[in-house]
C-alpha cells in the first residue's frame, strides 16, 4: 500500500512539472495606434500581442484613422520543434516553449485631395455612359431625380450569354 501511494505522488509530482507550449502573436504596424482585427475578430490596437492556439492562414484587418484601411493575410508558421511528432514530445517535457510570431504592416496615408477624386469619378462616369449595360442610361439631376430607364430587364441580353460560352 505504502508502495502505491509512494508511487502516486512520484507521478503527480513528475505531471506536474510538465511544461507546455505557449504561442504568442506579436503584430505591429507603422504608424502605431491601427486597430486590428484577426480573423474578422478585433483584438487591439498596435503594437500587441496575443496568444493563439493553431498555426496558419489568418484574415488580417488593420484601420488608422488618416490611413488607408488594410486587409490582407499573413502566415503563422510553426518552429521546428513545433511540427507534428515533435510537438508531443515538448508538451511533455519539463520546460515550457515559447513560440512567437512577428508581423509588421506598413499603412498607407489616406489621399484625402478632393480634386483627385472628382477627375477619378468624372472617369467612371465617363466610361459608365460608354457601357452598353442598361444602368448606365441612367442619370441624376440637380434636385437629386433620376432620368432614363432605370429598369433592368430580366433576362439577360445576347452579349452576356456569348460572355459566358
Amino acid at each position: 500500500m505504502n508502495r502505491f501511494i509512494f508511487t502516486s505522488l512520484l507521478a503527480a509530482m513528475c505531471l506536474s512539472t510538465i511544461g507546455c507550449v505557449r504561442r504568442t502573436l506579436r503584430i505591429d504596424s507603422t504608424p502605431q495606434g491601427a486597430l486590428v482585427w484577426v480573423n474578422h475578430r478585433e483584438v487591439g490596437r498596435t503594437p500587441l500581442e496575443i496568444d493563439f492556439t493553431y498555426y496558419g492562414h489568418y484574415d488580417i484587418e488593420l484601420s488608422l484613422d488618416g490611413h488607408e484601411p488594410m486587409i490582407t493575410d499573413a502566415d503563422a508558421d510553426p518552429p521546428v520543434w513545433d511540427i507534428i511528432g515533435l510537438d508531443l514530445l515538448f508538451e511533455v517535457a519539463p520546460f515550457q516553449s515559447h513560440s512567437v510570431v512577428d508581423w509588421h504592416f506598413d499603412l498607407e496615408p489616406r489621399s484625402d485631395d478632393l480634386g483627385a477624386l472628382v477627375t477619378r469619378a468624372r472617369e467612371m462616369r465617363t466610361r459608365s455612359k460608354s457601357s452598353d449595360h442598361p444602368m448606365s442610361k441612367i442619370t441624376v439631376d440637380a434636385e437629386g431625380r433620376i432620368e432614363g430607364d432605370s429598369t433592368i430587364p430580366d433576362e439577360p441580353s445576347k452579349r452576356d450569354d456569348a460572355a459566358l460560352e
